[in-house]
């Protein structure tokens, strides 16, 4: 008899993979772990997903969704200094929640520094768009192309939990943009 198709499987293989990979890393995690934690099959999983690197770039994808939502709203404001303000607040705010790894793009490509794959390249795409965007917002501000370089590096700092505390970071960039 053949199992009836369930059509909420891909969302709860995701949903456990998204949680494993963020807490445990991605090479630590291997689909087993994935399998037993979503409560599916191999077969379910090898159906929605055909292989590890596909999953984490859905993983990483739906991170990006996550993210982009996050800055949309924060950069709602009309002035490109408010903005960009409101863009390193939103990062700051993002570090200081409970259950903050670092960022799930910075993480994949430390582990992965040569990886030339899909979740690859989904995360150097995601930092490059982001990089991207605060370069325009320093083009549109009128501001020297070196404040991108500094917010850029407050940014990083925040991610990466070696700078200093957020609010000073988001001071720090009110003073840079002021």
């Amino acid at each position: 008899m053949a199992r009836a198709e369930d059509p909420a499987g891909r969302e709860r293989i995701l949903r456990a993979a998204t949680e494993l990979f963020y807490v445990n890393r991605v090479r630590a995690v291997g689909t087993a772990e994935v399998i037993a934690a979503a409560g599916c099959g191999k077969n379910m999983l090898y159906r929605h997903f055909p292989g590890k690197a596909a999953l984490v770039a859905a993983y990483l994808r739906g991170v990006r969704a996550e993210r982009d939502k996050a800055a949309a709203k924060a950069l709602a404001a009309t002035d490109p200094g408010e903005r960009l303000v409101a863009l390193v607040g939103e990062v700051a705010a993002w570090v200081g929640r409970e259950n903050f790894r670092g960022c799930a793009f910075r993480n994949y490509l430390t582990e992965f520094p040569d990886g030339d794959d899909e979740p690859a390249r989904v995360a150097r795409t995601y930092l490059r768009d982001t990089r991207r965007q605060v370069d325009d917002l320093v083009a549109e501000l009128g501001a020297p192309p070196v404040t991108a370089d500094r917010i850029w590096l407050l940014i990083d700092a925040l991610y990466a939990g070696t700078g200093t505390a957020p609010r000073v970071a988001v001071d720090w960039a009110r003073e840079l943009v002021g």
